[in-house]
């Protein structure tokens, strides 16, 4: 059939602006044909250029002593660990295709993470993820969707890394109405890598052979970085065929594959995982990053379906591809390595020195584009931003309008949250010991895994993922800053130094000025995080137009941060470890209820201020524990966050393989109870030691600037709280009990 005519009715289909389009004409001095339309489309989309995001993202921090490969250079950062080792790793999302499909849309969002980490030359060690659903609970208005969704995704993620075999060590878990149709799916992969190994994706040298390699090309996936960037609704589903099929086995001989391929550097110039865009993406990357140009014909590739267009071919996103750039004279190298691994591998193309992206059909050009920009020239765009009219209304609140509530029913209601519940359910469906090196396996403060680095010689990272929407969406600013904040005291928990950080930017439409104002804000919150803690930001991902028809995501900038212990009798628990253990409550009492979990779930309240964050006295937390960490006086440790001091407790309490109840005295001042017990201030937490040495560790935090005091002992079967002052109060809850209720809670609502 013969090519549609380029009417503006077309090129708004696309996503394209008429002022975008007149730009197209002008680059190529003339009309573009259907083919080239496309391929503007996807380049053009946000999920491809972030042409609406990326001034605000060059406000964030990327240099540094370690980094070896900053943002944006290639597919992901790589930091150096020292010893001649380095480590790649990168946060990616796919959230429109799971709302439409979520087993194919999260198992092939592993996928194309994992793409972007081996193509780098690192060999892929340990997954994480960040999701966000609608309510599951019964009296949600969409449960049962929003339970669908759930069962779905964690399928989908489960599926695709056990089956390849990098175990999924950890992440985190929210529900939210915001996310009523349109969960979130972002997921993070570390792989490591020789220094002097990382590879790049640039096609340089005329002449130089083209290579595809990996799974045969179908329809699967047509348009999806436009699909990407637009907002869901109810038609969504009839772009279905915009999200891609993944296959996990083939996507573990193509990581062989290339890693073996890898040993012959001389035979490899440049290679490129074929993501958002397919093969529009690749090429046309590959040859900006080189200055040069490139020439493929569609007739030599690898195809499963038959009579596939020009247009189809170019912006099929079928997952397990990858593109080579191959030294000439090494053709035969590749060609032998990938039919030992039983993979198609096709000579498709070459490097030229004209700055072009040539298409050919049958020797037919059929596309011709400025690669340069294509890639790297797209519109970008400063909205306008405004901050929402009802932010101030919804900050306020008037504690004396709010009843305390009955703190002894109040505890286990918490925990069995799905916030707050055990995610035992979903962590279980992961194998997160495959290889061998999780030390410290999902449900503490961050992962550990262990990285063979020789004979006998071993680095011991940490990771974790974090963000609190509730508080960006009441102040998106601060809120950002506190998601920087608590993912590095998550890793202080464990012993570890952060190393670097990766985000996953998910917002709402752009167009809208309050939506852009908290993208924006959030950013800036990020950078001044990071510049903080020293920590450069290495790369990421900025997913937009995360709405419904019911209005736009909860504002969910999440952060991953990766950081080194220095030495494995370092690394620590967060829950208690020892009959007789001092408890010790490092930081101040605080009593801070705006935007907290209590106020959500006692009172149905999303509205306050989020508590505020003092940077200096956060990060004199974070070393003072670390150091303490080193002196071998803290036997485990484990920030608050989400529930405040008394959700803490509990989870000390109960979240080991081992559960100790505990007594506690707490002889402060208070204004009230509530906000003692669930306030959610910030730069605290609860490390344990042995009794003989607690005073001593307290005199140590102090000199290190810390307020720390003993609050109670480990033992017992119970978590007794004793509260003192002006009225004394006593609750006690059975740790059997409170176990039970957090630990089967999702399990019930899911299955």
């Amino acid at each position: 059939m013969p090519d549609p005519a380029i009417t503006p009715e077309l090129v708004a289909k696309h996503g394209l602006t008429p002022e975008e389009f007149q730009r197209i004409k002008g680059i190529l001095k003339r009309e573009p044909n259907f083919t080239e339309l496309g391929i503007f489309s996807v380049m053009w989309s946000e999920h491809c250029s972030y042409k609406n995001s990326r001034l605000e993202l060059r406000k964030f921090p990327t240099t540094g002593p370690r980094v070896l490969v900053k943002a944006g250079e290639e597919n992901a950062g790589v930091i150096d660990i020292g010893d001649g080792w380095g480590v790649a790793f990168k946060m990616e999302s796919h959230n429109h295709p799971s709302a439409v499909e979520p087993f194919q849309g999260a198992a092939t969002g592993v996928g194309g993470i994992l793409r972007d980490i081996f193509t780098m030359g690192a060999r892929p060690v340990f997954l994480l993820n960040s999701l966000r659903f609608g309510d599951i609970r019964p009296s949600a208005p969409n449960a049962a969707t929003n339970r669908r969704l759930l069962a779905g995704v964690v399928s989908g993620i489960a599926h695709y890394g056990n089956c390849i075999g990098v175990p999924t060590v950890g992440g985190e878990v929210y529900f939210d109405a915001s996310y009523d149709g349109n969960p979130l799916v972002n997921v993070f992969c570390l792989g490591t890598l020789r220094t002097d190994e990382i590879r790049r994706g640039a096609a340089t040298g005329a002449g130089n052979p083209v290579f595809y390699v990996g799974a045969r090309t179908g329809r699967d996936g047509l348009a999806g970085a436009a699909f990407a960037s637009r907002d869901l609704t109810e038609d969504s589903k009839a772009d279905r065929p915009a999200v891609q099929v993944g296959d996990p086995f083939i996507e573990k001989l193509l990581l062989e594959a290339c890693l073996e391929l890898f040993q012959h550097p001389e035979a490899v110039v440049g290679v490129q995982d074929m993501g958002a865009a397919g093969l529009t993406c690749s090429t046309c990357e590959t040859a900006s990053r080189g200055n040069s140009g490139i020439e493929i014909d569609l007739a030599l590739v690898p195809q499963r379906e038959p009579g596939m267009t020009p247009y189809e071919t170019m912006l099929s996103e079928s997952q397990e591809r990858m593109l080579i750039i191959v030294r000439k004279g090494h053709e035969k190298t590749v060609t032998d390595i990938f039919e030992k691994w039983d993979l198609p591998c096709a000579l498709i193309g070459r490097v030229t020195d004209d700055g072009l992206m040539r298409v050919k059909n049958h020797g037919k050009t059929v596309a011709e584009i400025p690669a340069k920009q294509l890639a790297d020239e797209a519109p970008l765009y400063k909205r306008e931003a405004r901050r929402p009219a009802d932010l101030d209304a919804r900050q306020k609140l008037d504690l004396a309008k709010i009843p305390e509530a009955d703190i002894q029913a109040l505890l286990p209601k918490l925990l069995a949250t799905p916030d707050l519940a055990s995610k035992r359910w979903i962590y279980r469906q992961y194998d997160h010991m495959v290889r061998v090196g999780t030390v410290v396996a999902p449900g503490s403060d961050a992962a550990v895994v262990r990285i063979p680095t020789g004979e006998n010689s071993w680095k011991y990272l940490a990771a974790s993922v974090d963000c609190n929407a509730h508080y960006v969406a009441l102040e998106p600013k601060l809120g950002a800053l506190i998601a920087v904040a608590e993912c590095a005291r998550n890793l202080a928990m464990t012993g570890a130094e952060p190393l670097a950080l990766t985000d996953n930017l998910n917002f709402g439409n752009p167009h809208v000025p309050e939506n852009f104002y908290q993208l924006q804000q959030a950013v800036d919150g990020l950078a001044e995080g990071c510049r903080a803690f020293d920590i450069p930001v290495t790369g990421g991902n900025v997913s937009l137009y995360n709405q419904s028809p019911a209005g736009p995501i909860d504002p969910t900038p999440t952060v991953g941060i990766v950081g080194l212990i220095r030495d494995p009798k370092h690394i620590t628990p967060s829950h208690f470890q020892n009959h007789g253990d001092a408890i010790i409550l490092v930081g101040n009492i605080g009593e801070e209820l705006g935007a907290s979990l209590y106020l959500r779930e006692a009172h149905g309240l999303k509205r306050g201020r989020p508590p505020e964050l003092n940077m200096e006295r956060e990060k004199k937390l974070h070393d003072a524990v670390r150091a303490s960490i080193r002196l071998g006086e803290v036997r485990s440790a484990h920030d608050l966050a989400e529930g405040g001091l008394l959700v803490a407790l509990a989870e000390c309490a109960i979240g080991g393989a081992k559960r100790f109840g505990a007594t506690i005295k707490l002889d402060v001042p208070y204004k009230r109870l509530d906000a003692l017990l669930f306030g959610e201030s910030q730069s605290r937490a609860i490390i344990t030691t042995r009794p003989e040495n607690a005073s001593a560790l307290v005199a140590l935090l102090d000199l290190r600037g810390v307020p720390a005091r003993r609050i109670g002992t480990v033992g017992g079967r119970d978590l007794v709280v004793q509260v003192g002052g002006t009225t004394p109060s006593e609750f006690s809850w059975e740790v059997a009990m409170l176990h039970q209720v957090w630990d089967g809670a999702l399990d019930s609502l899911v299955d």
